[in-house]
C-alpha cells in the first residue's frame, strides 16, 4: 500500500505492508487526511519525529471485531489509551502517561491507504454529514476544548490571537456560542470567513494592551504568547493553543505580578464537537485550500505551508 513518510524534514510517499490488526482494534481505509500546523511542527523536527503522519482524517472500517462497523464512515480520537491507569479511569486518557497518539507519537499515521484504531476511538458519521466537513472534527474538538476548561460567563469578550485554520476555528465555534468574539489576524482574506459567521475582526498596526479578560492564542508563533500576555487584563486568562517546536522565552513579571492564569489547551473530546460539525454557522467549506492525491503528499506539505493557505486536504 502507499504510505507518506516524514523524516529529516522530508515529505516522501513509499510501498509498506498492510497493517495487521490487532484485537480490538480496526482497520481503516483513508478517505480524506488533512494537514494541520502539527503536521508541518513535525516537519519541522517537533518530537523528532520519522514515520506516516496524518491525524485528521475521515475512512471507512474495513475490518473490525465489531461487525456493525464495518463499512462505516468514521473519524477517530488520536490518542491511544492504556484504559487502566488513574487518568484513563478519570476519563483523561487524553493524559495516559502509556499513551500512543496517531500519526505523533509511536503509532503510524492517518496519512497512507489502511492504517489501524482501537474500535474505543472511533465515532461512527452521520451519513448526510459531507466528508469534506467530517474532517475537520478533529480540530474543531480541540476548539471546543477551550469550553470544557474555562468558565466564560455568557456574552463576555473574547480574544482570539492569529487567523489559521485552528484560530478560525475557535473563533466561529465561540462566536456561534454567543460570546463577543475579536479576532486579530494578517490575512484579511481568511479573518472574512471569520466576519461572515459573525466575528469582529481587526489587522491591527497594534495589538490592545490589557484589553481582554479573555485571550485565547492560536498564531502558532513563539511571539504569539507574548502578545496574548500583554492584551490580557490583571486577573484575566490566556488559552494557549499553539503547537511551536522549540523553546518561547516569555518573561513572567506581567504574569505574576498581573495574575494573569495560562491554561495550556490541546485535544479535545469528540462527543463536544459532533454537534457542531454539520452547524453551517462553522464556516468549514469555506476553509478549504487544496485537495491532492496521496501519491502528490510532498507537493501537498509544500502546499499547505506556504503563506495564507488554510486546509490542504490529502485523498484517499
Amino acid at each position: 500500500m502507499l504510505a507518506v513518510h516524514l523524516e529529516n524534514g522530508i515529505v516522501s510517499t513509499q510501498q509498506t505492508p498492510v497493517p495487521q490488526r490487532e484485537p480490538g482494534f480496526a482497520l481503516l481505509r483513508m478517505l480524506v487526511g488533512g494537514i494541520c500546523n502539527t503536521d508541518l511542527e513535525l516537519q519541522r523536527g517537533y518530537y523528532g519525529f520519522s514515520g506516516t503522519p496524518g491525524h485528521e482524517f475521515v475512512a471507512e472500517v474495513v475490518e473490525a471485531e465489531t461487525r456493525e462497523l464495518v463499512g462505516k464512515r468514521v473519524a477517530g480520537e488520536i490518542n491511544l489509551c492504556c484504559t487502566c491507569c488513574d487518568w484513563c479511569r478519570r476519563g483523561l486518557g487524553r493524559h495516559c502517561p502509556n499513551r500512543t497518539v496517531l500519526g505523533i507519537v509511536r503509532h503510524p499515521g492517518a496519512f497512507e491507504e489502511f492504517f489501524t484504531l482501537p474500535e474505543r476511538n472511533l465515532r461512527v458519521l452521520a451519513d448526510d454529514l459531507p466528508t469534506e466537513r467530517a474532517v475537520f472534527l478533529e480540530p474543531l474538538a480541540a476548539a471546543c476544548e477551550i469550553l470544557d476548561q474555562v468558565r466564560i460567563t455568557a456574552g463576555e469578550r473574547v480574544a482570539v490571537l492569529g487567523d489559521g485554520k485552528l484560530g478560525l476555528l475557535i473563533a466561529m465555534r465561540l462566536a456561534a456560542e454567543g460570546y463577543e468574539v475579536h479576532q486579530f489576524g494578517r490575512h484579511r482574506e481568511k479573518l472574512a470567513i471569520a466576519e461572515r459567521a459573525g466575528v469582529a475582526t481587526e489587522i491591527p498596526e497594534e495589538l490592545p494592551k490589557a484589553e481582554f479578560d479573555w485571550v485565547v492564542d492560536a498564531t502558532g508563533s513563539a511571539e504569539g504568547l507574548r502578545a496574548a500576555v500583554a492584551m490580557t487584563r490583571p486577573r484575566g486568562t490566556v488559552i494557549m493553543k499553539s503547537t511551536v517546536h522549540g523553546g518561547v522565552t516569555l518573561d513572567m513579571a506581567p504574569v505574576i505580578v498581573n495574575e494573569i492564569s495560562l491554561v495550556g489547551s490541546r485535544c479535545g473530546r469528540f462527543e463536544a464537537a459532533m454537534p457542531w460539525i454539520g452547524n453551517p454557522a462553522i464556516r468549514l467549506e469555506e476553509m478549504l485550500s487544496d485537495r491532492f492525491a496521496l501519491a502528490k503528499a510532498p507537493t501537498a506539505f509544500a502546499r499547505a505551508a506556504e503563506r495564507g493557505v488554510l486546509k490542504v486536504l490529502l485523498m484517499g
